[in-house]
């Protein structure tokens, strides 16, 4: 791993920890898009997790990529809410719990969902698939009663 990618793996994990710190009154736009904490539970352990994603709206529902920086591996949140996809949202200070539905390549919603979110980071999920051979999937996070 390259300096780049160790500074910017630092500026996100203070970002995250200012969101919680501050219970979503820092964080929802400081790194310049939207971004949600989502909470799951661990798949192995059990144990709460959190995670700061950059979300775009689709209706009521919140769509979040698992590019994790066009790594070849996906994100460990993603084999969470795979396996208990009962979460956690959290979008600045507004809390709700919520459902995740995994959208992967060849699903009926997968371009016009994947246009979405890269358009909102500023083409940065095209850049990430070019990484990686891996099919990038996206989550959809439903509040529930939406």
């Amino acid at each position: 791993m390259g300096l780049a990618e160790r500074v910017q793996g630092a500026v996100l994990r203070l970002h995250q920890r200012l969101y919680e710190a501050t219970d979503g009154r820092i964080g929802h736009n400081t790194i310049g898009v939207p971004t949600l904490l989502m909470g799951s539970t661990g798949r192995r352990s059990g144990r709460p997790r959190r995670n700061a994603l950059v979300y775009a709206k689709d209706g009521s529902n919140y769509v979040v990529v698992a590019s994790n920086g066009g790594s070849d591996q996906p994100p460990g949140w993603l084999f969470n809410v795979q396996a208990k996809p009962e979460v956690e949202i959290q979008v600045a200070r507004s809390k709700s719990p919520g459902t995740a539905r995994v959208v992967q390549r060849g699903d009926e919603d997968y371009e016009r969902l994947w246009q979405l979110v890269n358009a909102n980071n500023k083409g940065r999920y095209d850049a990430y698939q070019t990484q990686t051979s891996r099919p990038i999937p996206m989550v959809v996070l439903s509040a529930d009663g939406s």
